[in-house]
């Protein structure tokens, strides 16, 4: 372990130093640690109502929170607060992407944030339509749809509204977009506004308004430009939004993985690997991981009721959709609950340890969108290692275990949000070897990311530079 440091610190880390330090990706850190308020409220949210509504359902048969006055309330509190946040972190980060750019270059960081904002969302579905025919409908119901603002006849109805902006589009899954659409539209607003296109008001014009009136003509030609963009892509892919193109180019073409060892590699990499550049890797990769692995699941259960886990042993599939929560990501995508004990026992920086107090919370049950923009592990250059392989060697245990018999396949449909150990437990049919498997990864993923928070002791954490000074008080 310490050949390995002392080689992390002499070759790895000046070009992490370097990587650090550049003005960009500064800006898109910044950009993801300014969502911490919202993400972390979020997942409070998200984990009290997992421990009043989504975990007693798998002890006490019959339980619904929804009905039980208090915990009813508290659970629509709490949807109020995941509304506000989770459900739209990729809105809120592409303010602060644009504001962080903007305050990069020394320009109007509120106007950046909102040219920013504007540009994204203006590339956003505001309608759907759709049609059903062949039905038998009475007069009745065809008054009532017609009524409520749709068309209907007695055979058809076309659905059609504007005004909608999809949480899917809002939610995490913006963040890819937001980078580059983001992005473009902001540097086109700062360039224009370090030219000086801009309209000069009077000294005697309150600050506020003078720099609001400056940013007119600079976020207008953005605007526009993000607007020729969507209306030139609109021509040329008429059925789907930028956003939309973005995410199928990068998920269709990863379909048809499936029970292979290389598959189940290739998906976790895939995972890690958009998780690292801040888009949500199990939304992008849904297709396979909820419409190949899902369904084997689902087949999983099937046999499990019919013939126990004999059954699914010998008819089942070895690998499905719950076997990554199991053994892979425990704390989760990327198994960061390990990286969070890590960071408490072995690291002295007082940056890296407050994140990760307060993402040990979450992080019990699976929440880990703390650690991933507050510490960050986005884009964090000493992080990329670790937080690709320690999820490979995981998966290649829980995999390999599987296969060889040493412990069931899973064969439960168990809540994403149940903590580690008890998760592989319930999701195998109660096999108590499970959990032992679990603790096999997490003892693994554990000795993988010491070497890398030791080595993170090391450098700056205002700049990302490793220096001498930071090297005395670490040593």
């Amino acid at each position: 372990m310490q050949f390995l440091t002392a080689w992390l610190e002499k070759y790895f880390l000046p070009i992490a130093s370097k990587i650090g330090g550049q003005k960009h990706l500064v800006a898109l850190r910044d950009a993801f640690i300014g969502t911490l308020p919202a993400t972390m409220a979020g997942s409070v949210a998200v984990m009290i109502n997992a421990l009043i509504r989504d975990l007693p359902p798998e002890f006490i048969k019959g339980y619904d929170g929804s009905t039980i006055p208090v915990i009813r309330e508290i659970i629509a509190i709490n949807g109020y607060v995941w509304n506000g946040t989770l459900a739209i972190a990729g809105l809120i980060f592409v303010f602060s992407w644009g504001y962080n750019i903007a305050r990069a270059y020394g320009v109007n960081g509120l106007s950046g944030g909102l040219v920013s904002t504007a540009a994204t969302i203006g590339g956003i579905t505001f309608s759907f339509s759709g049609a059903i025919t062949g039905l038998n409908l009475d007069q009745g119901t065809v008054d009532a749809i017609n009524e409520a603002g749709w068309t209907a006849t007695t055979t058809d109805i076309t659905a059609a509204g504007w005004g909608w902006l999809p949480l899917g589009n809002l939610d995490a899954n913006l963040f890819f977009t937001a980078m580059i659409i983001g992005f473009v539209a902001t540097m086109i607003f700062v360039k224009l506004m370090l030219k000086d296109f801009t309209i000069k008001l009077p000294e005697s014009v309150p600050p506020a308004v003078s720099k609001a009136f400056a940013a007119i003509i600079p976020a207008t030609v953005a605007l526009y430009a993000i607007a020729i963009f969507y209306f030139i892509f609109s021509k040329i892919v008429p059925d789907m939004t930028f956003l939309e193109w973005l995410q199928e180019t990068i998920a269709l073409p990863l379909l048809g993985l499936s029970q292979g060892f290389g598959a189940v590699i290739l998906v976790t990499l895939f995972v890690q690997l958009f998780w690292f550049f801040g888009i949500h890797g199990p939304n992008v990769l849904a297709p396979i991981l909820e419409g190949v692995f899902g369904v084997a699941q689902l087949e999983n259960v099937n046999l499990f009721q019919q013939g126990g886990a004999d059954l699914v042993i010998a008819e089942g599939y070895k690998w499905v959709r719950g076997s990554f929560d199991a053994y892979a990501w425990y704390g989760g995508s990327g198994g960061t609950i390990i990286l969070i004990i890590a960071l408490l026992l072995f690291s002295k920086r007082k940056d890296y340890r407050t994140v990760a107090k307060l993402s040990v919370g979450p992080g019990i049950f699976n929440i880990n969108e703390p650690i991933m923009f507050g510490l960050p592990i986005v884009l964090n250059p000493i992080m990329f290692i670790p937080f690709l392989l320690a999820p490979v060697v995981s998966v290649s245990i829980g995999y390999f275990a599987t296969i060889l018999g040493l412990v069931a396949p899973v064969s439960q449909q168990v809540a994403w949000v149940t903590p580690p150990f008890l998760l592989s437990f319930l999701a195998t049919g109660a096999d108590w070897r499970a959990p032992i498997v679990t603790l096999v990864c997490m003892a693994v993923s554990f000795a993988i990311w010491i070497p890398f928070v030791i080595a993170a002791n090391k450098m700056n954490p205002a700049s990302g530079e490793e220096t001498k000074d930071e090297k005395e008080k670490y040593a």
